[in-house]
């Protein structure tokens, strides 16, 4: 990793978001105020939820898994070279897996339940500051 990228970095947060999440696949497209992301294509309708919320949606299948989410709060959004690559290598590099959300200003991964811990040390390790 660069030194600019180590900078950013350490001038850089995560916080572990409340509650379990769920990866679910819906009929059709639900209100989004009670969903951390809903997503169109023209395949599917893909909703990221907590794990309470998944009664309310018209449910084709969900992802077996449960996830804890993590914010990235970058300290320069949409230009940090390797931010992403940096996280999602180290992560890998201790055999897990994680899926990513991207929104305007924040970076998010989710992280197998059970793997929170691991993913908190890999991302001090890095440099992030946990808020």
């Amino acid at each position: 990793m660069n030194q600019k990228l180590q900078e950013i970095i350490k001038n850089s947060t995560f916080q572990v978001q409340e509650g379990i999440y769920v990866y679910a696949k819906v009929a059709k497209k639900p209100e989004c105020d009670k969903h951390f992301m809903v997503s169109q294509d023209k395949d599917e309708i893909t909703v990221v939820t907590k794990e309470g919320n998944l009664e309310d949606l018209d449910l084709i299948e969900r992802n077996k898994e449960d996830y804890k989410l993590i914010a990235l709060n970058l300290s320069v959004p949409f230009y940090a070279v390797g931010f992403l690559a940096a996280v999602s290598s180290a992560i890998a590099k201790a055999g897990m897996n994680i899926l990513i959300v991207s929104t305007f200003s924040k970076d998010y991964i989710l992280v197998r339940e059970g793997h929170t811990e691991k993913a908190i040390k890999i991302l001090n390790d890095l440099g992030f500051n946990e808020s």
